[in-house]
Order: structure tokens, then C-alpha cells, then sequence
């Protein structure tokens, strides 16, 4: 079970409009330091891999059909690599740096299969500021337990507080 912490809405003033970018992003690029970190988990069912097949069109049978799957080095069905590697767009986009970022690159690199049932921690921390193009760099990293399952690392363009 998970709690989100909900903060009060800050004061605006009575005949003062919100600022929609204020109210709706995540952290400023005045407000990042090096070693801020983030995570978001996710326990992958069978229906994740029926609807990431759809969306995306990977109908492979290694995430399908478990009598095919059985007979590969896999021994039996394995999570879309990509739908994994989500959960990083996931942590961030929603929580460090958040909502107003945008992803200018990511690296990665599939460890070991994930597979239905597993519960995929994917976790965002920064290395780097690059303060003249306003962009941070993050080690993106998902585990399933104590099991590296992905690495690599993004670059993001950070919004600044106007």
C-alpha cells in the first residue's frame, strides 16, 4: 500500500491568477542537487503484457505464450523490456525532477529478464547539473529485489521558477 503526502495548495493572492506552470510541475532546476533520488514500483501481471503488446505492437511470444516461452533459455514468459524500462519515464515525469521535464535522452542497458509477478522498482537519481542548459542528468537504474534488472542514465531539460 502506498500513501502520497498531499501539501496544502500555497496562498495566492485574491486577485491574483495561478500560474498553471507553477501549480502543476515538479522540481525547478533551482531546486535539484546532486544525489536527490526517486522511485516508483510496479508488480508486472499477465494483463501488463497483453496491453503493453498492444499499444506498442511487440506481440512477441517470449511475453505471450507460455508453451513457447518454455522452450527458450527463458524457461517460460518475460516482461517486455521496454515496458520496464517505463517505470523510469514513470519516476521521471511524475517525481524527480516531475511534471514540466522533459527527456532529452536515455541509455539502457537489460541486465535480466523480468518476469509476471515480479515487482520492478524503477529508481531516478541525480549525478549532474548542467546549469547553462538547464538539464540534469540522472543514473536510472530498475531492480526486481536486490537484482539489477536495468541501468543507464537520462538527460532531461529542467524547467526554472519564473
Amino acid at each position: 500500500m502506498s500513501v502520497d503526502v498531499i501539501e496544502p495548495a500555497p496562498q495566492v493572492a485574491a486577485n491574483a491568477a495561478p500560474n498553471p506552470i507553477e501549480e502543476l510541475s515538479g522540481y525547478f532546476f533551482e531546486d535539484l542537487e546532486v544525489g536527490m533520488t526517486a522511485a516508483y514500483a510496479r508488480t508486472i501481471g499477465p494483463a501488463d503484457l497483453v496491453m503493453f503488446a498492444g499499444m506498442s505492437g511487440d506481440t512477441n511470444p517470449m511475453h505471450l505464450n507460455e508453451e513457447y516461452a518454455q522452450q527458450t533459455m527463458f524457461a517460460g514468459t518475460i516482461a517486455h523490456g521496454m515496458l520496464c524500462s517505463s517505470f523510469i519515464s514513470t519516476v521521471v515525469g511524475t517525481r524527480l525532477p516531475g511534471p514540466g521535464c522533459v527527456y532529452v535522452s536515455q541509455t539502457l542497458k537489460f541486465k535480466a529478464p523480468v518476469r509476471p509477478g515480479d515487482t520492478v522498482t524503477a529508481r531516478a537519481t541525480v549525478t549532474k547539473l548542467i546549469p547553462e542548459k538547464s538539464r540534469a542528468v540522472l543514473e536510472t537504474v530498475c531492480t526486481v529485489g536486490e537484482k539489477v534488472v536495468i541501468s543507464g542514465e537520462a538527460e532531461v531539460l529542467v524547467p526554472h521558477r519564473s
